[in-house]
């Protein structure tokens, strides 16, 4: 019996380590990211330019949406059920993501306030992880866990934002605000998840109405997660299309998100990045775009190209423009998480040749 109990004991820590050395883990050594303690896209180059140590990433921010007011839910019922369902949305999403990572995207964007289920603005509808204290509610953590367990699975990154204008007011005042970020902060590290970037919110220079979560202040938030998870959690915020990072968030964050949206011409890109790395306080941290909604991958010159010409990693941001079919972007709801449009496919191809997955 005893040799028995001792064999079990032995199993049962084998099973731990085996557990534990499957998590998937991101890292930043330098300007680069690595996966499981590798580079990604290892030892890959693409037109000459270097595409080793970059992450990119497609802006799928709506995966645990819902919408408490039932004024406006209707707005987003599918087009075959003419319902709204939240479970729906998080499975389909789920179902999506190899197809995702085998075509070499090895992050995505999700945020737990969402992001404009109409592409941009907000009208009304009420789309929150937080209740108004700042504690979180199950049925949003219940679809958050889903992806998050289908990433490390899937050895994928997740940039898991917490803020988004527009929703933040939902939250009492300034102590509901930091109430949210401890909770949730806590909640991914007793969970352990090892795979993620922190956007503390998404682009903080834009009407928000807590002045903590606002371009002056938001680095108290990006400093108190990194003190909070002591140093397991990469942390970050953005800033709107074409906006050049503040001292402050630069000085402060493991990584810098800079956004596309808004810049026309392919050189904007490179005069962006150019500005970044000359922001005060920058020291070599890796700059990635999360959000861009220009394309243009077969032209001879593009958004994406330059960004990868500038050493820095790009994000896709597709969403329906009016008359367009419920197929058409990632961000307005109801969503087809496939990669299901010309649009979509040739953003994947793109990637698929770049990354050469």
């Amino acid at each position: 019996m005893r040799i028995k109990l001792v064999l079990f004991t032995i199993g049962i820590s084998l099973m731990a380590c085996n557990s534990n050395s499957t998590k998937t883990t991101v890292s930043i050594e330098g300007n680069q990211f690595k996966i499981n303690n590798e580079l990604t896209y290892k030892d890959r180059v693409w037109n000459g330019n270097k595409i080793e140590g970059l992450l990119f990433n497609s802006r799928m921010v709506q995966g645990i949406f819902d919408d408490s007011n039932p004024k406006t839910r209707n707005n987003f019922k599918y087009p075959d059920t003419g319902v709204w369902d939240p479970e729906r949305n998080t499975n389909e999403f789920v179902a999506a993501m190899q197809s995702w990572r085998d075509h070499g995207a090895l992050a995505f964007t999700m945020n737990l306030q969402g992001g404009s289920p109409l592409g941009y603005g907000n009208h009304g509808w009420i789309n929150s992880t937080f209740n108004p204290d700042g504690s979180l509610k199950p049925e949003y953590m219940a679809r958050l866990t889903k992806i998050l367990d289908k990433a490390d699975e899937l050895g994928m990154v997740v940039i898991l934002g917490y803020f988004y204008f527009g929703q933040d007011e939902v939250l009492n005042d300034e102590t509901a605000v930091l109430n949210a970020t401890d909770n949730i902060t806590d909640w991914l590290l007793e969970k352990d998840y090892r795979n993620l970037l922190i956007e503390v919110n998404n682009e903080c220079n834009v009407r928000y109405d807590h002045d903590i979560l606002k371009e002056d202040r938001v680095h108290e938030l990006i400093t108190r997660v990194r003190q909070r998870s002591k140093g397991k959690l990469l942390v970050s915020t953005s800033y709107g299309g074409g906006y050049v990072p503040l001292s402050n968030v630069v000085s402060v964050a493991d990584f810098i998100l800079i956004h596309g949206n808004g810049i026309h011409e392919p050189e904007g890109i490179t005069e962006l990045i150019e500005k970044t790395k000359n922001v005060a306080g920058y020291r070599n941290q890796p700059i990635l775009f999360n959000e861009d909604d220009h394309f243009d991958f077969d032209k001879e010159d593009y958004n994406l190209k330059r960004s990868v010409e500038g050493y820095v990693s790009w994000g896709y941001f597709d969403f329906r423009k009016n008359g367009e079919p419920f197929e058409t972007g990632f961000q307005s709801v109801p969503v087809d998480w496939r990669i299901s449009t010309d649009r979509k496919k040739a953003f994947f191809q793109k990637i698929k040749e770049i990354t050469a997955y």
